[in-house]
């Protein structure tokens, strides 16, 4: 496996142990099987993003925490090179956290690419507020029952208490910067 499947599994073995959940618990709280979130915790299985962001509700912290050092140093700077970079099995996107680690601040930012003809939906209970900015090409997003279409430089702003889903319906990628708070 890889070391961010490594990563993934010792965060969220860790997030849960810390809070007091069992596996049966954190099932109940994040809607994910038992047995799906021990293959996690084992890395024996590569989660998708609907799954770690189901699992970040559950624990009750940000999707983007879950790819945080287990002990992070907090530095004041993240470099390019340095940044964890994570892609989706199932829409291949790609997600890169810009964010330093380790560093308490009240928003964090992520950097998508997003794969031409690609969709993704998450439930989202997290009611963190949330800032998309398109940097290149474009992209649609559905909050609820409203449909943003947002094209280079367009940015939009929403709160994560309802159904969320991103789709970029042209052929070409797109790549946008997530900022969400807490």
């Amino acid at each position: 496996m890889s070391d961010i499947t490594e990563r993934l599994a010792t965060r969220v073995r860790d997030l849960r142990v810390s809070r007091g959940l069992t596996l049966e618990s954190l099932a109940e709280r994040s809607g994910v099987s038992r047995s799906m979130i021990s293959l996690i915790e084992r890395a024996e299985s590569t989660p998708t993003a609907v799954l770690l962001e189901r699992l970040a509700t559950g624990l009750d912290v940000p999707l983007a925490s879950l790819f945080d050092d287990a002990a992070p140093r907090p530095q004041p700077i993240s470099r390019r090179a340095d940044q964890l970079q994570w892609r989706d099995p199932a829409s291949g996107y790609i997600r890169r956290n810009i964010s330093p680690s380790g560093v308490s601040s009240p928003f964090q930012i992520v950097e998508v690419e997003f794969p031409p003809g690609a969709r993704i939906a998450f439930d989202s209970g997290t009611r963190a507020h949330q800032q998309v900015w398109v940097l290149e090409g474009s992209i649609e997003i559905r909050v609820g029952p409203e449909c943003y279409a947002l094209t280079a430089g367009d940015c939009v702003a929403f709160v994560l208490d309802r159904p969320v889903a991103f789709s970029n319906p042209s052929s070409a990628p797109a790549r946008y910067a997530v900022v969400v708070a807490q």
